[in-house]
Formats: C-alpha cells, sequence, structure tokens
C-alpha cells in the first residue's frame, strides 16, 4: 500500500466565492452545495479519500463556510482508537499574514504552520468541488515510484473544453515538460499531444488530443515548502507554482482516464446531476468498492401515493402525493403535492419538516409550505433547499431567456435554466 511507508496528509481546497455557481452559493461555499439528492459535493473527494485509506484530512475554507462547518462536524468522526480526522481550517488573520486566501498556493502556504507539526513528507492536495471517483493509492505510488518532487493528475481532454484548462506536455517518460494556465488559439494548438503512448486507442486519441491538469497535485512536502517560500506573490498553483516546479525541478504526470467533471458552472452542476438519472450513470453511486459517504440522518422511507415517477432518483423522507415525477434528482424531505409534474429537474428538498399546524397557518397568511404546490409544472429546473413553490405555479421558461435576475430575487435565469434559491417564495398561479 502507497501510504504504509509514508507519512501523508490530505488537504481539500474549499474554493473561492463560487460566483460562477450563484445562486447555489449565495449561502454556501461550493464543496457544500447539494449533489445528487443526499450529499454534498465535498463528499466526494473525502470518500475518495476514506476508500484510499487516506485518513489526516484537512479541508481549507474561506467563503460561507458556516454549512460547511456543520456538515463536517456531523458527519466525519472517526473512531477514538484511530488517528484519522477531517478538519476545518479556516482561513485566519495573523501578523505574518493580514490577508485571507488569495488563491490554493497562497492558501496552502498560509497553513503550513498548522500542518508542519505532523512530521508528513508527502501531501496531496485535492479540491472540493469536483465529481470522480479515485483511489489515490496508484496517484500515490507513481509519485513514489518516480521519485517526483510534484506528480499532477492530469486527464485526456477534447479541442472544445481544453481552454478551460491548465494543459500540459511529457517526455515519453511521463514527465512533464511545458505547462500552461487556459490558452487560448495558437497557445492552445501547440499544447497538443499524442495520447497513443498513454495507453488510449488511436481512435480516442484523436479525439482527446490535449492533456488537462485535474488540479490535484502530491508533493513531497519539504519540496513544497520550498517554492511557496520561494516567492511570496505565487498565489495559484496552476498559474505560478507547477510551472515554476517543472523548471526546478522532476514533475511527473498521472493519468486518469475515469469521469472527472469540474462542477464550476450552473450547467456543468446541472447535467451532472441529470446524467446520474440515465440508465448507466458516468458517475456510479452504486459501487460497493467505493462507497460515496454523507451525514447519517435516520430520516423515514419516502412515501409515494398514486404516482408515476420514470428515470429519477427520489431521496430519503419525501412524501409524494400524485405526482409525474421523469428524469429528475428529488432530495431529503422532498415534499410534493398532487397533480405536480417535474421533468428534467434538481429537486433539493427541505433541512425540516413542517408540522400540520404549521402548514395550516401559513396557508391562512397566504404563505405557500415549504415544498411543491398543487398542480404546478417544473421543467428544465433547480428547486433549492426549503424553497416554497405554491400550486399551480409554472416553471417552464418558453421563452426560452438565457439569463436573468428576478427583482425580488425569488428565482434567477443561468444559461436557460430556472434557479429557486434557497428559501425562496414562489407564490401560488406564478408563471415563469
Amino acid at each position: 500500500m502507497a501510504s504504509a511507508k509514508h507519512n501523508l496528509l490530505a488537504v481539500i481546497l474549499g474554493g473561492g466565492a463560487g460566483s460562477r455557481l450563484f445562486p447555489l452559493t449565495q449561502q454556501r461555499s461550493k464543496p457544500a452545495v447539494p449533489v445528487g439528492g443526499k450529499y454534498r459535493l465535498v463528499d466526494i473527494p473525502i470518500s475518495n479519500c476514506i476508500n484510499s485509506d487516506i485518513l489526516k484530512i484537512f479541508i481549507l475554507t474561506q467563503y460561507n463556510s458556516a454549512s460547511l462547518n456543520r456538515h463536517i462536524a456531523q458527519t466525519y468522526r472517526f473512531s477514538q482508537f484511530s488517528n484519522g480526522f477531517v478538519e476545518i481550517l479556516a482561513a485566519e488573520q495573523t501578523p505574518e499574514s493580514p490577508q485571507w486566501f488569495q488563491g490554493t498556493a497562497d492558501a496552502v502556504r498560509q497553513v503550513l504552520p498548522h500542518i508542519g507539526g505532523w512530521g508528513i513528507d508527502t501531501l496531496l492536495i485535492l479540491s472540493g468541488d469536483h465529481l470522480y471517483t479515485m483511489d489515490y493509492r496508484g496517484f500515490l505510488q507513481r509519485h513514489y515510484d518516480t521519485d517526483a518532487d510534484v506528480t499532477v493528475s492530469v486527464i485526456p481532454c477534447a479541442a472544445e473544453a481544453a481552454s478551460e484548462f491548465g494543459l500540459l506536455k511529457t517526455d515519453q517518460d511521463g514527465r512533464i515538460v511545458e505547462f500552461k494556465e487556459k490558452p487560448k488559439g495558437e497557445a492552445l494548438e501547440t499544447m497538443r499531444v499524442d495520447q497513443s503512448g498513454f495507453g488510449l486507442s488511436p481512435d480516442e486519441a484523436a479525439a482527446r488530443p490535449f492533456l488537462a491538469s485535474m488540479g490535484i497535485y502530491v508533493f513531497k512536502y519539504d519540496r513544497m515548502q520550498g517554492l511557496l517560500a520561494e516567492d511570496s506573490s505565487w498565489l495559484d498553483f496552476g498559474r505560478e507554482v507547477i510551472p515554476a516546479a517543472i523548471g526546478r525541478g522532476k514533475v511527473q504526470a498521472f493519468m486518469f482516464d475515469g469521469y472527472w467533471e469540474d462542477i464550476g458552472t450552473i450547467s456543468a452542476f446541472y447535467k451532472a446531476n441529470l446524467d446520474l438519472t440515465t440508465k448507466i450513470p458516468k458517475f456510479n453511486l452504486f459501487d460497493a468498492e467505493a462507497p460515496v459517504y454523507t451525514r447519517a440522518r435516520y430520516l423515514p422511507p419516502s412515501k409515494i401515493e398514486e404516482s408515476e415517477i420514470r428515470d429519477s432518483m427520489i431521496s430519503d423522507g419525501c412524501i409524494m402525493i400524485g405526482a409525474r415525477v421523469s428524469s429528475s434528482v428529488i432530495g431529503l424531505r422532498s415534499r410534493i403535492a398532487k397533480g405536480v409534474q417535474i421533468d428534467a429537474s434538481i429537486v433539493m428538498g427541505a433541512d425540516y419538516y413542517q408540522s400540520l399546524e404549521e402548514m395550516r397557518n401559513e396557508t391562512q397568511a397566504d404563505l405557500p409550505p415549504v415544498g411543491i404546490g398543487e398542480q404546478a409544472i417544473i421543467r428544465r429546473a433547480i428547486i433549492d433547499k426549503n424553497a416554497r413553490i405554491g400550486s399551480g405555479v409554472r416553471l417552464l421558461n418558453e421563452a426560452g431567456v438565457l439569463n436573468v435576475d428576478a427583482e425580488d430575487k425569488s428565482y434567477y435565469i443561468r444559461e436557460g435554466i430556472i434557479i429557486v434559491p434557497k428559501n425562496a417564495v414562489i407564490r401560488s398561479g406564478t408563471v415563469i
């Protein structure tokens, strides 16, 4: 086992403000965004670590971190007889660094005093907002076998997506010789690589001629310390630290050819969730060898009456009466009333149940209860937690609007997808 001979620590980067995922990141950080009905994005890298026998994990947070902190505290408690932990390291202002985290490398630089005391020789750096299954032991073994200073996990990439990533070139031994962050135009064309040497078929190699960095790195701890100390203006691993490391030491590539999705935009988030409802999803939640862990909530089974459900995922604790649901992800404690139609949508559910008395009182006060009211029709939408959708509401975007912000902030449209933010109210009869 790769980690047995080495003292290893994993650091998961909590991400910046996540503005491209707004309004899902209005009240939470990117890693805390719900995914797959009952999980949060941060559960993915933490589960990958646990399944790879990596049990010392720090999560670096800064923006809107309250719900992420609560989730970590309620979910990941290892046995007192184990030396494993999952701990939050929040950005802090100190006499040495009065600034908040300025980038990925700066975040790690600022927390070095907290992780230096662990006597580690290897640091695994992960992102908190990617969807993928990976056994990091193979990645680490490659790092140790090649005696690299840094190993970068890479994925073959098609031309249309390549300019969104850091791209790299390697020699025949897999050593990285060039790295460019999000190149465009001619700079992009110079980064084409023959992928057939990485075990891809000629057709696959031609379809995906670029090597994209996944933003996942393994460092020799002392080499990383040296690089971060060299120039305090280096704030980002992809933009500054990795290119500098290529000129100063041995930087290796590790090829990952599984499913990997950077959940950076609303459309990426929407597509990745809806893919989970397909016959054979790209991301497998049913892999017994690599379970995805999350908070145990002890909810009742979902209760479904007189409803028609096709190609969908229904989470725990839902109550659904006389509804039609297709190609959708229905989250925890969702309450869906009679005659509701939901198609190609993500309903994140609720954090709590309302009593019948509360619902009666709110109905008398002309406030829809939490959930989706009778005869509502929802298509191509994301309904965030605790939203109140009144009866007869139609969320269809029939005009095909691409981007808009409602004046009362009760809904947003991004890339043609209607988003109802957390705790928002859509009054009965509203048509969007």
